[in-house]
């Protein structure tokens, strides 16, 4: 299967893998300021934006398989790769495999206990379930700051700032995307996130994280870094679980800054 995608800017190339939501659209809040430094490549995952679902099992592994499949169509071995929630668990998936090359994950799955795991998917697919039952009100429901708080408040740390344009795309994404159940229950239902001895990954590994991140709590930072020991760690101060929405400026200076 080859993956929808779209390709910005000049420069060594940046693959980057979204989480639930939007495919590569979520990467809007800082595609423009990422391709003034890179030739920014942004994929839809199976079952996400306009590629199309995998016809098979829906796993992490799966879903890593065809993302690594890319890389290998496209010609771009080594490449430096940026990924959040999801997609942040995708890249160091790849980083464990020795596939790519620098890698930046923001708030990335897979790091949690079981109680965590509980907590996660008892809170996330109501919400998803939500935003489905009110699908045709988004726009209007977003388009206020109290509306954004209500809905939001589990995501941004900060939902009454940010602008509809930039939640807009993940939240019908989550409403909308073929996949959405399906990646749920890999995450929720599937093995949790491997980790990487030191000295194996093929790049360097940074790994941020929002304080206020109440999907991939904080705490899971600790395992993560436990497990990738040559990553370093970024805290996101006044920040949920989408640093792209909520500290754009210093998401981008952490991707351009995590790769080369």
């Amino acid at each position: 299967m080859t993956l929808n995608h779209i390709r910005r800017g000049n420069g060594s190339p940046l693959l980057l893998v979204h989480g639930l939501g939007a495919g590569w659209r979520s990467w809007t809040p800082i595609l423009d300021q990422l391709a003034e430094h890179r030739e920014v490549i942004a994929v839809d995952l199976p079952g996400f934006g306009e590629t199309p679902a995998l016809a098979g099992e829906v796993s992490i592994a799966t879903l890593t398989d065809s993302v690594a499949d890319f890389i290998r169509e496209l010609g771009l071995d080594g490449v430096s790769t940026a990924g959040q929630s999801m997609g942040g668990r995708i890249v160091l998936e790849l980083a464990r495999r020795g596939v790519g090359g620098d890698t930046v994950a923001l708030d990335p799955g897979g790091f949690w206990s079981h109680r965590e795991l509980v907590v996660f998917s008892a809170t996330l697919r109501p919400s998803i379930a939500l935003v489905r039952a009110l699908r045709g009100m988004l726009p209007a429901l977003l388009g206020n700051p109290v509306g954004r708080t209500l809905l939001l408040a589990q995501l941004s740390a900060r939902p009454w700032a940010l602008s509809p344009e930039t939640v807009l795309p993940d939240v019908r994404g989550l409403a909308d995307s073929p996949s959405t159940g399906a990646a749920m229950n890999a995450l929720t239902k599937g093995p949790t996130q491997q980790g990487a001895p030191a000295g194996t990954v093929p790049g360097r590994v940074t790994i941020g994280w929002g304080r206020r991140d109440l999907v991939t709590v904080p705490r899971q930072a600790a395992r993560a870094a436990e497990l990738f020991p040559d990553a370093v760690v970024h805290w996101f101060e006044r920040c949920g679980h989408f640093p792209q929405w909520d500290a754009a400026d210093e998401a981008t200076r952490l991707i351009l800054d995590g790769t080369h």
